[in-house]
This record gives structure tokens, C-alpha cells and sequence, in this order.
């Protein structure tokens, strides 16, 4: 009996842990319905439910959410839609890309019970025509794709399966709202293909970039140079203009004292003794000259009469006596030609500067 009783135990334990196990491992429960209610005659519908009625076993009506009546025995509630949204799992499944590479793919599709009437008439299980669709329709669609479009191009692939999906599932009175792409399975050989042509991408990028580096820094330093270039003729242009400026100015200012300073001159020869002053100057301008000679150079060329300072001043006297007097007979004669005959012939004038000139 102890035997007995321990093996019923043992056997008990190894049930329980199977019992959780299952449990544990159990997928996922399937939507829920209120089933098939019997026919008491008042009937209370739920909302976002629709029951179909036979009558005699003929469609004969579908029931609204709120309270019904019915007449028990010849009406039978025959099938129960619930109009929410459905999600359903579509299994993973294996797929051949355009490239001839094979996939394991699975998706999640969401999809909405619109006609109570060809749900329930139009096919036999909903639910898994749906799935069966959308499974076929994946692989169709992913065999026009090649491997790099499946990943570029999900959201459009989505679409594609969605409108092809509610092409065919008019009929049955179901529409299919989303579909979704969860997971996709690349083999490993080709995973490792795909990280091999990122890491060369990614170094073809490092590479140009580092080019495009290279030359813009070489534009740049080119741009640097002429810029120089420009900006050091530009001074140099600058600084000849404001240096011919500066000669210029310097030249007139000259210009002007030299003006001055003869016309303070003249003044003052012109005045008593003027002569003296000027014999006085030239005497002295003279012993300076004589002085300085034999210092730049050891050829001379002396007159000879050198040593007779008395003479020299009187030769210089006599010059500026005879140009002065020579100016003040030319200028007595123009204003005398002028007051007799304001406008000469051109004859005269000829004469007049050829006497001048002589």
C-alpha cells in the first residue's frame, strides 16, 4: 500500500509539472466570443456584436446590439461576429527575394469584420482565409524584390499586401486595415555578405570624404593666396599713388617758396641799393664755390682769371643788368603796342618776338 501510494504521488508530481510547463509554453489565446446563446425568445445583444438569425434554417435576419425578440423553436442564432479589430499572427514562413535569396519573414495583420452577412455565409473560416491570403501574398509580393528593396521599401511592401489582400477578401465581407512586417531572417552566409558590403560602404564614404577634405582645403588655400595676391598689389598701388601724391605736393610746395622767395627778391632789388646787395651776394655765393673746389673730384677746370673775385662779381653784375634791362624795354614796348592798337597784325608780333628772342 506505501508502494502504491508513492507511485501515486510521483506520478501526481510529474503531472502538475507538466501541467505547468504547458502552461508555460502555451501560445498565445485566440480571439474571444459570447459563442452560440440559445433562443429564449428575449435576447440581449452586446455592443460591437452582430448575431445572424435563421429561421427554418434560412437566413432570416441579423440582430442589433440592444434587446431583441425572437420566437423560440423556429429561430436559431447560427453564427456570432464581433465587429471589433482583429490582430492575427501570420506564421513565419520562408520566402525567395528576386535575387534568389531565401527569408524567414512573419508579419502581424489587423482586420475588421465589415458585413456580418458574408463572414458568416461567404467562407468557411475567416480568420484563417485571411491568413492563408496574406502568407501567400507576402511571398508574391517579396519575390519581385530584391534583397536590399525588402529592407528599403517595407512600408510599401506593407501596402501592397494590404490592397491585395482587401482585393480578394471583398466577397467574404472582411477588410483588412494594417499589416505589418515583424521580423525578417536573413541567412547567416548573407548576414555576414551584408556586413562586409557595410563596412566596405562605410570606408568607400570615409575615403571620399577625406578626398573632398583634401580639395576643399587646397581651394581654400589657393583662395588664401590670391586673395593675398590681390589685397598686397592693391597696396603697392596704393602706396605709388600716395607716394606720386606725396612727390607732387612736395614739388608744388617747392614750386611756391622758389616763387616766393623770388619774388621777395626781386622786391628787394628793386629797392635803394639793391645793387649792392646783390654784388654783396654774388661775392659771397662765389667764395663759397671757390672754396668747395677739389673736394668732390681731383679734375678742375678753373678760369683764368680765378683769383680776381672783382672782375667775376662785375661779369655776373653785368648779365643780370643786361636781362633786366632786356625785360623792362620788352614790357615798355608791349603796353605802348597795346594802347595804340589793341589788336596788332600778326606781322608785328612776329617782329616783336623776333626782336625779343635776338
Amino acid at each position: 500500500a506505501g508502494s502504491q501510494s508513492r507511485s501515486h504521488l510521483f506520478s501526481f508530481l510529474q503531472r502538475s509539472q507538466q501541467l505547468k510547463r504547458a502552461a508555460w509554453v502555451a501560445p498565445a489565446p485566440h480571439r474571444l466570443n459570447s459563442g452560440l446563446p440559445m433562443n429564449i425568445g428575449v435576447l440581449f445583444v452586446p455592443q460591437q456584436e452582430a448575431w445572424v438569425v435563421e429561421r427554418m434554417g434560412k437566413f432570416h435576419r441579423i440582430l442589433e446590439p440592444g434587446l431583441n425578440f425572437l420566437i423560440p423553436l423556429l429561430d436559431r442564432i447560427r453564427y456570432v461576429q464581433s465587429l471589433k479589430e482583429i490582430v492575427i499572427n501570420v506564421p513565419e514562413q520562408s520566402a525567395v527575394t528576386l535575387d534568389n535569396v531565401t527569408l524567414q519573414i512573419d508579419g502581424v495583420l489587423y482586420l475588421r469584420v465589415m458585413d456580418p452577412y458574408k463572414a458568416s455565409y461567404g467562407v468557411e473560416d475567416p480568420e484563417y482565409a485571411v491568413t492563408q491570403l496574406a502568407q501567400t501574398t507576402m511571398r508574391s509580393e517579396l519575390g519581385k524584390l530584391s534583397l536590399d528593396r525588402v529592407f528599403r521599401e517595407r512600408e510599401s511592401l506593407n501596402a501592397n499586401i494590404v490592397d491585395a489582400i482587401n482585393q480578394a477578401s471583398d466577397c467574404w465581407g472582411i477588410r483588412c486595415l494594417r499589416y505589418e512586417i515583424k521580423d525578417i531572417h536573413v541567412p547567416p552566409r548573407v548576414k555576414e555578405s551584408m556586413q562586409m558590403q557595410v563596412e566596405a560602404e562605410r570606408r568607400k564614404r570615409a575615403t571620399v570624404l577625406e578626398s573632398e577634405g583634401t580639395r576643399e582645403s587646397a581651394i581654400n588655400v589657393a583662395e588664401g593666396q590670391k586673395q593675398a595676391q590681390i589685397l598686397a598689389s592693391e597696396a603697392e598701388k596704393a602706396e605709388q599713388i600716395n607716394k606720386a601724391a606725396g612727390e607732387a605736393n612736395a614739388m608744388l610746395v617747392k614750386a611756391r617758396a622758389k616763387a616766393e622767395a623770388i619774388q621777395l627778391l626781386a622786391a628787394a632789388l628793386a629797392q635803394q641799393h639793391g645793387n649792392a646787395a646783390a654784388s654783396l651776394s654774388v661775392a659771397e655765393q662765389y667764395v663759397n664755390a671757390f672754396s668747395k673746389l677739389a673736394k668732390d673730384s681731383n679734375t678742375v677746370l678753373l678760369p683764368a682769371n680765378t683769383g680776381d673775385v672783382t672782375n667775376m662779381v662785375a661779369q655776373a653784375l653785368g648779365i643780370y643788368t643786361t636781362l633786366t634791362k632786356q625785360q623792362a624795354v620788352k614790357t615798355q614796348d608791349e603796353t605802348s603796342a597795346a594802347r595804340e592798337d589793341p589788336q596788332p597784325p600778326a606781322t608785328e608780333v612776329l617782329k616783336a618776338e623776333e626782336a625779343s628772342s635776338s
